[in-house]
This record gives C-alpha cells, sequence and structure tokens, in this order.
C-alpha cells in the first residue's frame, strides 16, 4: 500500500512527496482510515514506527476540510505531549505535512520565555502542541481558552504517567467541549493508562501494530554483568572495540548520573554531551543538533529528556543503568531499530539491578542474550543471572516508582497546580 491509497488530499500527498514517503508504516495504514472517518481511536504501537503522522496526517486534512467555520482566534486542536523535545518533533512534523495547508500551529513548552509563545497564540492559532506545564500556566493568564476544541490528542500517554502529569491531563479533559474527536496514542498499555482511556474516549476503534509492551524485532538486545566501578571502562571498550565510530545514545536514570558519565567520556577521549530537565532549552537543542548531525558521538541522556531524539539510524542504545520501571526499557530501545532498520541495544547489570532485569524480561515475554565483560575489565566479579522469562498480565502488576525523584516535577508547582485546576472549569465556562 501507497500513501496514494489512503484518500489523502493532493496538498498532503505532494508534502509527503517531498518529504520522501511512499509507503505507510502499519500504524499509519491503519489509523489514518479511521481518523478520517471521524472515530476515536485508540493505538497502542511501539516508539518508532510513525505515530505522529498516523494522527497529524488525517487530523491536518479534516481540519482542511473545514476550514473557516470557527471563530478565526480559536484553538482548534490540542495535541497534548509530556516532554519539550517531543513537542518541538511533533511541531516539525505538522509544518511538513502541513505545509501546502493554510492551518497554522503552534508549539509551546517551559524552559524558555512565554512572550514569544503568547505573541504566537494571540495571532491565532488552529493546532497547539503543548507539554502539561506551559500549557497549565497559559490557561492560568488567559491566555488560552479550549472552548472551541474540535481534535484532542494525547500523545505518550504512558509517560505522562511516568512523569506524574496523568491528573492533569484528566484536568485539561474537564476544559474540552463534550463534543470532539480524541486520538489516543501510548507506547504501552498498563492498566491505569487503559483507565484514562476508557474516561476519555468515546467508542474507539484500536490498533495495536505489536502485542502490549513488546520491542522491536529488530532490535538485538544483550547484557554485561558488570559492577559499578568496572562501567566506564567497559563503556570505553565498547566504544572502541564493538562500535566502530557509530553514535551511541547511553541512558542514566538520574541528572547527575547523565553529566557525569558524559564528562567521564569526555576524558577518556570520546566526543558526548548530556541531556537532562536541568539544562536549559537551546542547550538541549544544541545538544540535540550536535548528536543528530554527527559532531557529538555520545548522547547521554536520562528517559524524560531523551523523548523526542528520532533518528532512523541509530544503530547503538546502551542502558549505562538499567531502569526500574520494565516498561522504560521498552521506551529506552525504541530509539533504535526504527523504520525498519536494525539496531542493538546493550544494557549493563549490577547486582542490585538484577530484579530490575528479571521484571523487564518478564515484560517482554524473552530473556536478554548475556555477554561476557572482558576479563581484563573485571575488578569486581559480578554473578551471572538467569531468570525465566514467563509472561504476565500486565493489568495485575502493581507499578514501580515511576521515575527518579530527581526527574519528578516539583511538589510545590504540583500544589499550585491543584489549587488552579479547582478553579479553572468554572472560570471557563
Amino acid at each position: 500500500m501507497t500513501f496514494n491509497d489512503l484518500n489523502l488530499i493532493e496538498p498532503i500527498l505532494r508534502a509527503l512527496q517531498e518529504e520522501g514517503y511512499t509507503n505507510p508504516t502499519p500504524v499509519q495504514e491503519a489509523a489514518i482510515p479511521i481518523v478520517l472517518n471521524r472515530n476515536d481511536l485508540l493505538a497502542c504501537a511501539q516508539t518508532g514506527t510513525g505515530k505522529t503522522a498516523a494522527f497529524s496526517i488525517p487530523m491536518l486534512q479534516l481540519m482542511q476540510a473545514s476550514a473557516g467555520k470557527q471563530p478565526q482566534q480559536a484553538i482548534r486542536c490540542l495535541i497534548l505531549t509530556p516532554t519539550r523535545e517531543l513537542a518541538i518533533q511533533i511541531g516539525e512534523s505538522l509544518a511538513a505535512y502541513g505545509r501546502h495547508l493554510p492551518l497554522r500551529h503552534t508549539v509551546i513548552f517551559g524552559g524558555v520565555p512565554q512572550n514569544p509563545q503568547v505573541q504566537a497564540l494571540k495571532r491565532g492559532v488552529d493546532i497547539l502542541v503543548a507539554t502539561p506545564g506551559r500549557l497549565h500556566d497559559l490557561i492560568q493568564q488567559n491566555f488560552i481558552r479550549l472552548n472551541q476544541l474540535e481534535y484532542f490528542v494525547l500523545d505518550e500517554a504512558d509517560r505522562m504517567l511516568d512523569m506524574g502529569f496523568i491528573h492533569d491531563v484528566r484536568k485539561v479533559v474537564k476544559l474540552l467541549p463534550e463534543r470532539r474527536q480524541n486520538l489516543f496514542f501510548s507506547a504501552t498499555m498498563p492498566e491505569e493508562i487503559q483507565k484514562l482511556a476508557d474516561q476519555i474516549l468515546r467508542n474507539p476503534l484500536k490498533v495495536e501494530v505489536t502485542p502490549v509492551s513488546s520491542t522491536a524485532e529488530k532490535v538485538q538486545q544483550f547484557v554485561y554483568f558488570v559492577a559499578k566501578p568496572d562501567k566506564r571502562k567497559l563503556l570505553d571498550w565498547m566504544l572502541r572495540q564493538k562500535m566502530g565510530n557509530e553514535p551511541v545514545l547511553v541512558f542514566t536514570r538520574t541528572k547527575h548520573g547523565a553529566d557525569r558519565v558524559a564528562r567521564e567520556m569526555q576524558k577518556m577521549g570520546h566526543t558526548a554531551e548530556a541531556i537532562h530537565g536541568d539544562k536549559a532549552q537551546n542547550a538541549r537543542q544544541r545538544a540535540l543538533s550536535n548528536f543528530k548531525s554527527g559532531k557529538t558521538r555520545i548522547l547521554v541522556a536520562t528517559d524524560i529528556a531523551a523523548r523526542g531524539i528520532d533518528i532512523d539510524q541509530l544503530a547503538f542504545v546502551l542502558n549505562y543503568e538499567l531502569p526500574n520501571v520494565p516498561e522504560t526499557y521498552v521506551h529506552r530501545i525504541g530509539r533504535t531499530g526504527r523504520a525498519g532498520n536494525e539496531g542493538t541495544a546493550f544494557s549493563f547489570c549490577m547486582d542490585d539491578e538484577k530484579p530490575y532485569l528479571k521484571d523487564i524480561q518478564k515484560l517482554i515475554r524473552k530473556e536478554v542474550a548475556i555477554l561476557e565483560t572482558p576479563p581484563n575489565l573485571v575488578s569486581e566479579p559480578v554473578a551471572v543471572a538467569v531468570f525465566e522469562s514467563k509472561p504476565v498480565q500486565q493489568q495485575n502488576r502493581k507499578p514501580m516508582n515511576p521515575m527518579p525523584t530527581s526527574d519528578k516535577p516539583k511538589n510545590s508547582r504540583n500544589n499550585r497546580r491543584r489549587r488552579f485546576w479547582s478553579k479553572t472549569k468554572t472560570a471557563q465556562a
């Protein structure tokens, strides 16, 4: 099947051709007709399957068909996403697919001055891409009204849960008109996310292109059992002996850990930068640009900051520290093996991380292949652990602590949000 078979309008087909896209991915092939028929959609598809195009392409077409029927300043579509990087990526996709359409969009997120975003809103936008924090701030200041909304897209819903934004999402939904089309996308579908979908969607059609919490078939997965003091030497050896000159995305659990690993790799002669929530927005964008262009070989990231990194040819992902939430492992290794390409995911596992590995293997329903650490790099031996990877019922799993404390939204900010949301519905009625 090609995009020509999906009943898309000529301006969108022309934009897709200019982008070099001919054939839709499975999730796009399944989702686009559902959205064009004005059905609510529940899509469960792993990272890297083309979810952004699956909702942005048909949504642009529907909005173009009804252009001019709403007040000029009305926001007609809200796309809510968990991180700045992902919001920027979605904005770039809308600009690419809608380049031949008169529809206006803007992206709002925190960490930068709000005035340029406010000015864009005052000029009028059809599509608003937003992160929860900045959306809250600008609604509170009466720069945003959602009472004319026609389309609501919730992207990366499971990451919203991980980041502690799930209650903010519910409160946003209360501000939306009852009559709207809802598109709900999530890479994984734990029980609480299913409950949220049930609250938002109305008789949705479901698209599931891979089993819940599965990993990409073309991603090879390996684990080294290694002590903490030996991780730095092992990573240096892998970069020089196993990965050629390919770029590598390295994950840590904390911001401090990301900075430390980047500094250690720089001292060992590698080009490396860290990206996390404490970095200024321009520094984060510069690090991403350097990584994508090849100027920087190693990008060390926390899970939240890495959301939105979209590099089709990324060959290697490395878990310097295993995540304590199994679903996060799926998100991490989904950065490689994208768009049909092959990829490799390596993980370092210390003694105290073995329970995390066990939970990961239960979730993905397979064992991660074990590699032996070169003896000359071992100062503290770590016993190899082998676990049976029996399938588990996802809905019966008790969620672990969703994320390291250092990456959670601050309590004071959450308290302000609760006080604000308790008043907002009445103010916007």
